[in-house]
């Protein structure tokens, strides 16, 4: 799959702004999205112990029930050696080093981060809209010259058919959309992007 921040929000922290530098680089790893995810959906400080826990199962598509102490260890070592605290270091999560209360900061309250997941075999959205506005303009042009079987039908009836399609992809796309956002689903869409990730399992040799 390929992963792409689509839109970053200005963010602000006392007259410090997150740069799109640091957020693409926190977002780059699934397991620093999955804590994100997390924190977002269910509000409420976290600890270390349940993060692992969740993160592991989504990881290896299981419940956290049927989670392994060696799955759960893996993720525990790198959220606690690596990722939490790059996390704190960038003022978007806060607790103490001992991980017990983990909370999203009020800069992480700020942040619009939208994340567009494209299967490989797919368009993304931006190329999808490109090209309904070519289909469009054939459309305006063979109308203008008259072509059958445009004519069939009026220039008022094209419109307005043209119209309802548009307003059926954009409602798709914004559905679409609020599922990628960090915290719109229960699960994250990318879950179990770590396995595959060589990067998303970084710090685990650190174990």
């Amino acid at each position: 799959m390929g992963l792409s921040v689509e839109s970053v929000g200005a963010v602000q922290s006392g007259s410090q702004e997150l740069s799109r530098d640091l957020v693409f680089a926190t977002l780059s790893n699934a397991r620093r999205r999955y804590v994100l995810h997390y924190l977002k959906r269910h509000g409420g400080p976290a600890t270390i112990r349940q993060l692992a826990e969740q993160i592991a199962a989504w990881e290896n598509g299981t419940t956290m029930a049927e989670v392994t102490y060696k799955q759960r260890k893996r993720v525990y070592t790198s959220l606690h050696q690596t990722h939490l605290p790059k996390l704190a270091d960038a003022g978007i999560i806060e607790s103490e080093r001992s991980w017990e209360a983990i909370t999203l900061s009020a800069r992480a309250d700020e942040l619009d981060v939208y994340l567009e997941v494209v299967p490989k075999d797919d368009l993304p959205w931006s190329d999808f809209y490109l090209g309904l506005a070519g289909v469009g303009l054939a459309l305006v042009a063979g109308l203008w010259m008259g072509a059958y079987p445009l004519t069939l039908f009026s220039d008022l009836a094209w419109a307005g058919l043209f119209a309802v399609v548009l307003f059926v992809v954009a409602a798709v796309h914004a559905y679409d959309a609020r599922r990628h956002l960090l915290g719109g689903t229960e699960t994250p869409t990318d879950a179990g992007a770590a396995r595959t990730d060589p990067s998303a399992t970084s710090g685990d040799s650190r174990e």
